[in-house]
């Protein structure tokens, strides 16, 4: 029953992906770049936010005095 469900699911989802497209014509190339450009810049953001704050806590890590520096 749940792939049948999916299924379903899946079969609904591309219903309306070709709805949109016939509607849109010329122009779901560039709402399709613009719905993947902003995904990526939001990943992209959410990854160097991440990253930022592990060398913040690695610099507040090695600030301590009786910690020993990992190579």
């Amino acid at each position: 029953m749940k792939t049948f469900a999916y299924f379903l699911l899946f079969m609904v989802l591309a219903f309306v992906v070709i709805l949109l497209a016939a509607l849109l014509g010329d122009q779901g190339a560039w709402y399709f770049a613009w719905m993947i450009g902003t995904a990526m810049i939001v990943l992209v953001a959410a990854a160097g936010a991440a990253l930022l704050d592990a060398q913040e806590e690695h610099a507040a890590g090695a600030e301590r005095p009786n910690d020993v520096p990992h190579a």
